[in-house]
């Protein structure tokens, strides 16, 4: 038995409204990276230099040296493209999010303190701008606790956020087991926050991008020039506030770093995009906490509903055993298979349970058929049948027949039976009784091969409105 963790599901074909404050068609959240000063250095214990988000293309680590251009790359950052951003959106009333590297924060008061007189939220971008795929958990554990200790000392707020950017497997689950943060963002996979089980209790995921984000001007086949970021800002924003207009209302993030969109000729396509977007009714432009406390108030975590992926495998036989008429072996197949979020929902479970019935042998097929009793035959009329089947036929009325149309149907019964081997099959809940007689008359005069498999697809039918049901 395997578990799949990852969740190709989220909110489905139907996500909610995000129904943001004040009706807002889209919620558009802007993000500064303060790392300068706790990147790669070997003035900060590295082994090595930075090579990671700089102008200079190909870089690679330098052993036990200092990378003079690649620190000075950096400085530019703190020393004028911060202030560049601090000009920009305090001027058009914008309060963005700092994902703050606790170790550059502090070596940043000026900086720090600027964005705290302009009300901007700084979240825990970790402790150093490191990578941590090879970190084990408990390293990577005693730093974000360094991370959030040295932040709270630095700045007098502990963070409410989490991003770390540069993750191993573990940082998630990590940050959540902290119960330190109000939302973290290091995902990539929605358009509107959601909620993320961890060990029991609800953590709310802010999803983050590395689409629009100033790094693609630093990455191969990124951004050439400021009019391709704009555009491609401008065109992503169309996007979704067309979905808002129509409901549906979502989230962009917009990443941005002080060393690369803080250059001149990069910052002028941001600046077009605030004013582009500032021409719009209906633009939130929040704090990403902001976006958390609506998230908890208006979309707080539901009730856990039934998890197959979750059960014991008794459990799982329990609950779906019988979705396959007397066919438990069904649901005791599924169960090994690689289940997960995915089938945690009627859509999910049932192709894990058809899976099973259609890669199983004509003869066990062949058995899940005949289990099925007889349409308004002898079972129902001494109540011997499972409760799915009496309320199915009682559906359709065959519970109240006349005494004509009981003679009718058992008569078809026996012609059917006598040339296929195997009861007639038919979703009754799709049906009248005027429609199922129809159909009876139709499908006896098939091929038994045409009507074998006509008769499968309406097992699995029925094993989906079985499943509806149960949902």
């Amino acid at each position: 038995m395997t578990r799949y963790p990852r969740d190709f599901r989220g909110h489905g074909a139907t996500p909610p409204d995000a129904a943001w404050p004040e009706n807002a068609r889209i919620a558009v959240q802007f993000v500064v990276n303060y790392e300068e000063g706790g990147e790669n250095c070997i003035l900060h214990g590295d082994a090595a230099s930075e090579a990671f988000l700089s102008e200079i293309v190909g870089a690679a680590p330098w052993p036990g040296q200092r990378h003079w251009n690649m620190e000075s790359i950096y400085d530019y950052g703190a020393r004028a493209g911060f202030w560049r951003l601090h000009r920009l959106f305090t001027n058009a009333g914008i309060r963005p999010t700092v994902y703050g590297v606790a170790s550059a924060l502090a070596r940043a008061p000026e900086q720090v303190e600027a964005m705290q007189d302009a009300g901007w939220e700084i979240a825990s971008h970790g402790l150093k701008w490191i990578d941590y795929k090879d970190h084990d958990a408990e390293s990577e554990a005693a730093d974000m606790a360094e991370a959030i200790r040295l932040h709270t000392e630095v700045t007098g707020e502990a963070p409410r956020g989490w991003y770390c950017g540069r993750t191993s497997v573990n940082t998630v689950a990590l940050a959540a087991e902290t119960q330190a943060f109000a939302y973290i963002s290091d995902t990539y996979d929605d358009d509107l926050p959601y909620w993320m089980d961890a060990d029991g209790r609800a953590q709310l995921i802010i999803p983050y991008t590395l689409d629009c984000n100033d790094m693609r001007f630093a990455t191969p086949q990124g951004f050439n020039s400021g009019d391709q970021f704009y555009a491609y800002l401008r065109d992503t924003f169309d996007a979704l506030y067309a979905e808002g207009v129509e409901g549906a209302a979502k989230m962009m993030s917009v990443g941005l770093h002080c060393r690369l969109v803080g250059r001149p000729g990069r910052v002028q396509a941001l600046k077009r995009f605030v004013e582009y977007i500032q021409g719009f009714e209906g633009v939130w432009t929040p704090r990403r906490i902001e976006i958390a406390e609506h998230w908890h108030a208006a979309h707080p975590p539901a009730a856990r509903g039934l998890r197959p992926s979750a059960l014991s495998k008794p459990d799982f036989i329990t609950h779906f055993g019988g979705i396959f008429e007397h066919s438990p072996w069904i649901a005791e197949r599924a169960y090994e298979l690689e289940l997960g979020p995915a089938h945690d929902c009627v859509a999910g479970l049932h192709n894990a349970l058809c899976r099973m019935f259609r890669s199983a042998s004509r003869s066990e097929r062949l058995g899940v058929l005949n289990a099925h009793p007889d349409l308004a035959g002898k079972l129902a009329a001494a109540k011997r049948l499972t409760a799915e089947s009496t309320a199915e036929q009682a559906s359709a009325g065959l519970d109240a027949l006349t005494d004509a149309e009981r003679a009718q149907f058992s008569d078809m019964n026996a012609a059917y039976v006598a040339k296929h081997g195997f009861p007639f099959i038919i979703a009754v809940k799709d049906h009248d009784k005027a429609g199922i007689l129809r159909a009876f008359e139709q499908r006896i005069a098939n091929e038994t091969p045409v009507e074998f498999t006509t008769a499968c697809k309406q097992v699995e039918r029925i094993a989906r409105l079985r499943l509806e049901d149960m949902f």
